[in-house]
């Protein structure tokens, strides 16, 4: 008989949290009727500046079965959480939790970059890619170089050796799945095998939160420039170079801004 539901719980606390933020988005997304094609990652829109995406693609499924598959595994993997024995455990979860979400982002808009530019495939421009699974196969890659005798359970009914299960799973669901993203899927196995062989080393809860502060910065920064959402206390202005803008954070009343120069930047697959 396995463990009560509470208790696992209590064991996986980073796992639960991240499921409990994805179904959550999910349930959002439905209720509002929002298209995959409105937080999902693309070429075009990522060279139109809407860095935001990388995160909330991440975050986003198309359908519940894309949701419930993707959490499935997630609760599986979050036996890692309690291998703080074999140098992983809660902080190195988390830590590096930020480091797939950001990468696997990022190598798959760079493989669509040369698809592209290099090989002409024009179709990579408007893929648009959602969900979990970059950072499912970078967790699942990780257990698999750490602690090869552990099993990936999906469902409760299927059990799948660890050492082989990233790529049997990127094989499978690109075979059962056709819409399935294999670029997304590898991306995440090879930032997974980075993190696992010490290529990608170093994080600390130090670095962890200044790269969050980072990416909450560009989030909102994209996310003002784009116009996707409407931040009265954020204006950006043309300076000197009209090349460049200032950023303005402009609290109420007193007309004192603080300013930040930036470089202007320029068919779903499930992940």
């Amino acid at each position: 008989m396995g463990k009560p539901l509470l208790y696992e719980i209590w064991e996986k606390p980073a796992s639960s949290c991240v499921i409990g933020i994805c179904s959550a988005i999910w349930f959002y997304i439905q209720k509002k009727n929002i298209g995959y094609s409105n937080v999902g990652l693309s070429y075009e829109t990522a060279i139109a500046g809407q860095y935001w995406r990388i995160i909330t693609s991440a975050f986003s499924h198309i359908s519940v079965v894309h949701l419930v598959f993707n959490m499935s595994a997630l609760w599986s993997l979050g036996v890692v959480e309690q291998l703080g024995h074999l140098g992983l455990g809660i902080e190195f979860y988390l830590q590096y939790t930020l480091v797939l979400v950001v990468l696997s982002g990022v190598l798959v808009l760079l493989a669509y970059h040369i698809l592209i530019q290099k090989f002409k495939l024009e179709y990579f421009r408007r893929v648009t890619a959602v969900g979990y699974s970059c950072v499912v196969f970078g967790w699942m890659t990780i257990l698999a170089v750490k602690q090869p005798s552990s099993k990936l359970n999906l469902f409760g009914v299927l059990s799948l050796p660890i050492s082989f299960a990233p790529f049997e799973s990127l094989i499978f669901t690109s075979i059962i799945v056709p819409q399935a993203s294999f670029i997304g899927h590898l991306s995440g196995i090879i930032v997974g095998y980075s993190i696992a062989w010490g290529l990608i080393h170093g994080m600390s809860n130090y670095w962890a939160i200044s790269m969050l502060g980072w990416l909450i910065l560009m989030f909102i920064l994209s996310l003002k420039r784009t116009g996707a959402v409407d931040l009265p206390f954020i204006e950006i202005e043309p300076v000197t170079d009209p090349s460049l803008p200032a950023v303005g954070f402009i609290p109420s009343g007193n007309g004192r801004t603080l300013q930040m120069n930036i470089l202007h930047g320029r068919g779903a697959e499930l992940v």
